[in-house]
């Protein structure tokens, strides 16, 4: 199928200072009858009196601020929380009003927050090559419930815990490549329900199960052995010798439902698709200059020398190709395209055609989606830089600005309706926005 061209960058232009020019011209016209102005005058009166009513509130509110150190770490949930670790405590505010939920102890330093399926998982600083071991924390409430001695992953909105022996490389984290055994944990009590012993290292991977079902587990071994386990009981559910590749965590992947490796080929790289019940292979095509792969919407994006190719996953069949792109982002529901690197996005792009729907030379894009699904986005003017953010959004020609931030703030996050933002007086403030405008 043939390509759409992606035109020239559109020139976002935010005027004098907030998009305004010095003045406006207006067209001549005739002065109008002096028999006529009083009439005109008692009419304004009359319509100021009628349509006066209390101002739309801000479209940018400070809702409450946090103390926090500037190598404290937070944490946005998609549960609408905010958790902080700092002086010592661990604390949570509900996002919506801005209160403080609950508030804890925690006097070991975090340097690692993650949360999922209701739990809290804490990663204190280690001692040397001490395993500082992982605590479970109920999101909810704040009390412990478990701890473990050694890594514990979770995958987001799949219930799996697995408890593991990370290994440390230039390609790969901690937690997605292991060593030694996989432990599957239970969410709630942190006890083992089953366990893999893994002969050397291997890659970890969810994998959704059919609708209904517990997601499985895919374990890809360095001796080029890929086996699925019911990630509820621990039954192996099919097993395949796979090609040999730079398994690292984000190859392979999951993409449109379907299994995807990148790998060396006989004539170049390629990209191989497995059947994600069986491990079954049903599609190998060459890759070209292809270094990454991610998924993009219901597609899989190829990324590479050539720019971005997208295909679909189920088929191999290509969709479209941007040869201006360098990666990809995807935000909640929306795509973001780059073309020189992470502080140079492009556009906001339709993923199932790579249309371009909103310009975004000049802005970048902030982590989380609005109510909507749509994209905050900041960008830095004049030559004192002021920090202005907007919203983009497909129904939109370009970026909408809400507001200017203060001086001095940074490290923005967004959630619906909510910006997170760290200060310069040692502060997490939580701004309400509204992405429309009243």
């Amino acid at each position: 199928m043939g390509a759409d061209t992606v035109s020239g960058p559109m020139v976002i232009d935010l005027g004098y200072d907030r998009g305004e020019p010095i003045t406006y011209d207006r067209p001549g016209r005739r002065a109008m009858p002096s028999w006529l102005v009083p009439a005109v005058v008692a009419a304004m009166v009359l319509f100021s009196l009628t349509a006066s009513g209390p101002p739309p509130p801000p479209l940018l509110d400070a809702l409450t601020r946090v103390e926090i150190g500037s190598g404290d770490p937070y944490l946005v949930t998609g549960t609408g929380q905010l958790v902080v670790q700092s002086v010592g405590v661990l604390a949570s505010y509900d996002l919506e009003s801005g209160d403080l939920q609950w508030r804890v102890d925690q006097k070991v330093p975090v340097y690692r927050l993650r949360s999922g399926d209701g739990l809290l998982l804490l990663r204190p600083w280690g001692a040397g090559s001490t395993e500082p071991g992982t605590t479970a924390v109920a999101l909810a409430t704040g009390d412990q419930r478990w701890h473990n001695t050694r890594s514990v992953v979770g995958f987001e909105g799949t219930g799996l815990v697995f408890s593991v022996d990370g290994v440390r490389s230039q390609s790969s984290g901690t937690g997605r490549r292991v060593e030694g055994a996989v432990e599957a944990l239970d969410r709630d009590t942190g006890r083992p329900r089953w366990r893999v012993e893994v002969p050397s290292t291997a890659v970890l991977l969810a994998v959704p199960g059919p609708a209904g079902e517990t997601a499985r587990m895919l374990v890809v071994r360095d001796d080029l052995l890929a086996q699925l386990y019911d990630g509820r009981t621990g039954v192996l559910l099919a097993q395949r010798p796979v090609p040999a590749a730079n398994y690292d965590p984000d190859n392979p992947l999951v993409a449109g439902g379907v299994i995807l490796l990148r790998h060396p080929g006989p004539s170049g790289i390629e990209v191989s698709a497995f059947d994600p019940a069986t491990l079954r292979p049903l599609w190998t095509a060459p890759a070209g200059t292809t270094r990454e792969v991610q998924a993009c919407g219901p597609l899989a994006c190829l990324i590479g020398l050539d720019g971005v190719r997208a295909i679909d996953p189920a088929t191999g069949d290509p969709r479209w190709h941007r040869p201006g792109w360098r990666s990809i982002e995807t935000i909640g529901r929306r795509l973001i395209a780059y073309a020189d690197g992470p502080k140079s996005p492009t556009a906001l792009v339709d993923p199932s055609t790579g249309r371009v729907l909103v310009d975004l030379t000049g802005w970048r894009p902030l982590g989380g989606a609005t109510a909507d699904g749509d994209v905050l986005v900041t960008r830095e003017i004049g030559a004192d830089p002021r920090t202005m953010v907007a919203v983009a959004a497909p129904r939109l020609s370009r970026p909408r600005v809400l507001a200017e931030l203060p001086a001095g703030t940074g490290e923005c996050q967004s959630a619906p309706e909510r910006l997170i933002c760290r200060s310069m007086y040692g502060e997490l403030v939580v701004w309400a926005y509204r992405a429309e405008p009243a």
